[in-house]
């Protein structure tokens, strides 16, 4: 069985050993170098092409996301990022999967922990995911025109909350838009929701597999770089359009609904298919709500999540089911478990997804408006 080889990259020598000691258990991997530095790592991931890179974050003379930029844009090749519990490490780390890291593992503690032994299978399951996907340079997707809409004439006077009004408006939920995506999604999202225009006529409910605070940190990334809103959503939060509510790492987000209108629950029911956040989860709650127009979205990720949610709300009415196509996808896996099941009404590639969504959601709008 040839092994696929591994360079691992930290300014530790206690923890490159630590790291590298972990991943030569593992028969298919063998470690092929270290590297002290980001500048090492630039170096060695040209001269040695590895095929995958576990890169630290914090590092002298060349830290890792100056380090992953140069690699992604020469020499791309799946790299895994070592992640702190700060807040600031999760900031870091989003940055680095918009950059094109495939992945992350999170250090239980500090940078010289032994407690890294606890994450050992989650990084050998990072490791062989991130030696099945597609990388490659990274460079400016084709520009899509972002149309305008104009906000309706308010009926009432809308008294939504004050951190949410600069970016939403109010008017009665007819429309939903409801996206799964894990492998590869942040950077994915980045490109979809920051490309959806302002006034967008219904809220965006969006399950990212990713652990507690990253969500948290993810939502705030992307609220910075999109016309719409975006949030980490909360239990009881109400629907407004407009928004888009990123499920919260480790809660399952569902929608309901009472005499009010509509509303998120978060739930810590047992992990569905080995995820909370589950998309599938997300789906399933959308089933009784026919008076809604639901617009269906699935992008990269490993595995199968969400697309039985798919299939049973096309059965049920859904107008729109949309697979990220396998010529972006950094992980073909999600998207494709829905396509074999035959409920995709649209495959297209990541740099369509926004505009379609626009054309789907808003075609019954400007009647209205």
């Amino acid at each position: 069985m040839t092994k696929h080889k591994v360079l691992v990259v930290d300014d530790s020598v206690f923890m490159r050993k630590i790291i590298s000691d972990l991943i030569k258990e593992d028969e298919r991997f063998e470690v092929i170098d270290t590297a002290k530095n980001g500048l090492e790592a630039v170096d060695k991931t040209k001269r040695l092409k590895p095929d995958v890179v576990t890169l630290d974050i914090e590092m002298p003379e060349m830290n890792g996301l100056d380090a992953l930029r140069l690699i992604m844009a020469d020499t791309p090749v799946p790299v895994v990022m070592l992640s702190s519990l700060t807040e600031e490490g999760a900031k870091e780390t989003i940055a680095a999967l918009e950059m094109g890291a495939v992945d992350f593992v999170r250090k239980p503690s500090g940078s010289i922990s032994l407690d890294l032994f606890k994450v050992k299978a989650l990084l050998l399951d990072k490791l062989s995911i991130a030696v099945q996907t597609r990388v490659s340079k990274i460079s400016a997707p084709p520009v899509v025109p972002r149309p305008i809409i104009q906000p309706p004439k308010p009926l009432f006077v809308d008294n939504k909350p004050k951190e949410l009004s600069e970016k939403t408006y109010g008017g009665r939920i007819e429309r939903l838009v409801a996206i799964g995506t894990s492998t590869g999604g942040p950077r994915a999202l980045q490109q979809v929701v920051s490309a959806l225009p302002e006034h967008f006529p219904a809220p965006v409910l969006i399950v990212q597999h990713m652990p507690p605070n990253f969500t948290k940190s993810l939502a705030m990334r992307l609220d910075s770089t999109s016309q719409i809103k975006v949030t980490e959503a909360c239990d009881g939060d109400r629907l407004q359009n407009g928004v888009a509510y990123i499920a919260p790492g480790g809660w399952h987000m569902i929608l309901k609904k009472d005499d009010m209108g509509y509303k998120i629950r978060l739930t810590k029911d047992e992990p569905r298919s080995g995820h909370r956040p589950s998309v599938d989860m997300l789906f399933d709650s959308l089933l009784p709500y026919r008076e809604l127009k639901r617009h269906v979205v699935l992008m990269t990720g490993m595995g199968s999540d969400g697309a039985k949610g798919m299939q049973a709300l096309r059965q049920a009415g859904a107008l729109s089911t949309i697979a990220e196509s396998n010529e972006t996808c950094v992980v073909y896996g999600m998207p494709r478990a829905a396509v074999e099941l035959g409920c995709v009404t649209h495959q297209l590639p990541l740099y369509q997804i926004a505009a379609k969504l626009t054309e789907l959601v808003t075609q019954d709008y400007h009647s209205k408006t």
